[in-house]
């Protein structure tokens, strides 16, 4: 189990010394990415996330397979894809919306503590769950036992287990309090030396005459408690709020418990009307008055410190563990987007597979692919053309050509897209597919008008080959969009053919669609490892499948002259 330096696990990128490096923007526009997490997902937050994984690129075998076997268990097992996905949401609002964790200028009160009891159990409960749903024994991945032993872990060294009791044992309804009482400690001037929480109660104090409480209470001294333990018999006056005095209106601005005004003693009724005490009115030029106050102002300090400890060493305990947890939340949600999206797809009659990552003398192998990005704007996949390609090393650089508007740049797209997908662990559109992971992609498509202001388009595509061949290593893909035909045939062939060798020479994957015929027909005899592919037709008629064979020569040119009309019987009108 990988765990990072912050000890927290990873279902992305287990591979601590692993180095990743980030797409450029430019290549994900161009291999429609930024389209596709739209289909993924509608939040907008979820679509920034996912594009960030998919852009971050390693070669890393391992890293393909560890991603690969965790969503082949989210697509193969929708039970635990769904109880995982409905705990993230719960955790996740108890993250965003919960108030355990939340600071407040208010002084906190018995029914804070109380409702955030609640909340943490809620939490524990989710955590128990997520536990239980990992602990599916047809889970096969790597990845997911990690999270489970991470999870398992978590659940252990939080003692979640003991606090869920001891929350159960505490646990009350704050609608159900309706006294409170607090026990003081004095010194022999009646100075309160330390206090207490003595309990809380579901019924009120019972009511009793102003005199006969305070005689009972304190004049008589076989009445005096021997100890500090409370019977439970303890009166109770109601003071009416109408006839407070001055003095008692200052305790009950500077003193709150709950929503309960109090001094020595104090609490609510039931139907919360007031105030009450057992204190009678003292004369304020009588100095005792202060040590009332006094009393009333250490017992209001204490309540407050008292819960906001106890908050703190429950929020203690789950603190670490919500943090790592929510941490996880936006990579399970990866996984599960796109599994959601696969799965939908299948029933759409769309074909998928697990591409198996490899080390092996052929870089990629892919029967029956397709470009998912014009795909996912099909309702149905019955229409969708499919084709076959290998890398190895015989074939390392394809020369595309074909009939204009014939499906060049969307096979082209469809291979970026194809090793995207896969060492982002998830399937693939194809039969099968077996492949060598890139260590990064490179796109050099056309660019809009307003970029080659300065430079001039030819200008613009010299800089920018110049910078992907630098970055470019024996491990990267690059993928040419009619690159260097913004200037004369002569002119863009020369500066393509040696762009070629230089890219043969690296020996980088690379795919070149181009209506240049002469690269194709020349570069394979100049360089090694250069082949000729061509966009097929038949009877003049797009199929969109590509065959290994040399250029057809004119026929893109007649596909130009048809398309705007200058064959000459378009122009002069004879058959």
């Amino acid at each position: 189990m990988a765990i990072n330096k912050q000890g927290t696990l990873s279902i992305l990128y287990p591979d601590l010394e692993t180095e990743y490096k980030t797409m450029s923007p430019v290549t994900s526009h161009d291999l429609g990415l930024d389209v596709i997490v739209k289909k993924i997902s509608e939040e907008p937050k979820e679509q920034q996330m996912i594009l960030r994984v998919l852009e971050k690129m390693t070669s890393s075998a391992e890293v393909a397979g560890y991603r690969q076997d965790i969503f082949e268990d989210l697509l193969t097992l929708p039970e635990i894809r769904e109880g995982l996905l409905d705990l993230v949401k719960q955790i996740d609002y108890l993250r965003d919306y919960g108030t355990w964790r939340k600071s407040s200028d208010d002084k906190p009160g018995l029914w804070d503590l109380l409702h955030r009891l609640e909340e943490i159990n809620s939490y524990i409960c989710c955590v128990e769950s997520m536990k239980d749903t990992l602990a599916d024994d047809r889970i096969k991945s790597k990845g997911l036992k990690d999270l489970r032993e991470y999870v398992e872990l978590l659940y252990q060294d939080a003692h979640f287990a003991e606090m869920k009791k001891d929350i159960a044992a505490l646990k009350t309804d704050a609608s159900a309090v309706q006294s409170v009482t607090i026990g003081i400690n004095v010194n022999e001037r009646f100075e309160a030396e330390s206090l207490g929480l003595v309990s809380i109660n579901a019924k009120p104090f019972k009511k009793s005459g102003v005199l006969n409480n305070f005689a009972d209470a304190v004049a008589s001294k076989d009445k005096i408690n021997p100890t500090a333990e409370w019977d439970g018999d303890q009166r109770y006056d109601v003071v009416d709020a109408s006839k407070m005095t001055e003095g008692f209106e200052l305790v009950q601005k500077n003193v709150e418990f709950m929503s309960v005004t109090s001094t020595l003693m104090l609490t609510t009724t039931a139907a919360g009307k007031g105030p009450g005490s057992t204190m009678a009115k003292i004369p304020d030029n009588d100095g005792s008055v202060n040590s009332t106050f006094y009393l009333s102002g250490v017992a209001s300090k204490m309540v407050g410190h008292l819960v906001k400890k106890l908050k703190g060493t429950l929020a203690s305990y789950t603190d670490v563990s919500i943090v790592t947890i929510s941490k996880l939340i936006p990579e399970l949600i990866y996984y599960i987007r796109f599994a959601e999206f696969i799965e939908k797809s299948l029933k759409n009659n769309m074909h998928f597979c697990k591409a198996i990552a490899t080390s092996g003398d052929v870089k990629m192998e892919a029967k029956g692919f397709y470009n998912l990005k014009l795909a996912a704007s099909h309702e149905s996949g019955d229409d969708i053309v499919d084709n076959d390609l290998t890398f190895d090393d015989t074939r390392k650089v394809f020369i595309l050509t074909g009939a204009n508007r014939g499906g060049k740049t969307t096979l082209t797209q469809a291979v970026g897209l194809l090793f995207a997908l896969a060492q982002g662990g998830i399937y693939v559109p194809c039969s099968s597919m077996t492949f060598v992971p890139v260590d990064m992609i490179f796109t050099h498509f056309p660019a809009d008008e307003d970029q080659t202001m300065d430079l001039g388009r030819l200008g613009e595509e010299c800089v920018r080959f110049k910078e992907i061949y630098s970055e470019s290593t024996s491990d990267s893909l690059i993928l040419l969009n009619e690159s260097f035909s913004t200037t004369s045939f002569e002119e863009g062939y020369y500066i393509a053919l040696d762009a070629v060798k230089a890219i043969g020479k690296k020996g980088v994957r690379t795919i070149y669609n181009t209506h240049m015929h002469k690269l194709a027909q020349t570069a394979p005899e100049e360089c090694s490892g250069v082949t000729s592919i061509v966009m097929q037709s038949e009877e003049g008629k797009r199929c969109f499948k590509v065959i290994e064979m040399p250029p057809e020569g004119s026929s893109y040119a007649k596909d130009i002259a048809s398309k705007y009309g200058v064959t000459y019987e378009m122009l002069t009108g004879d058959n």
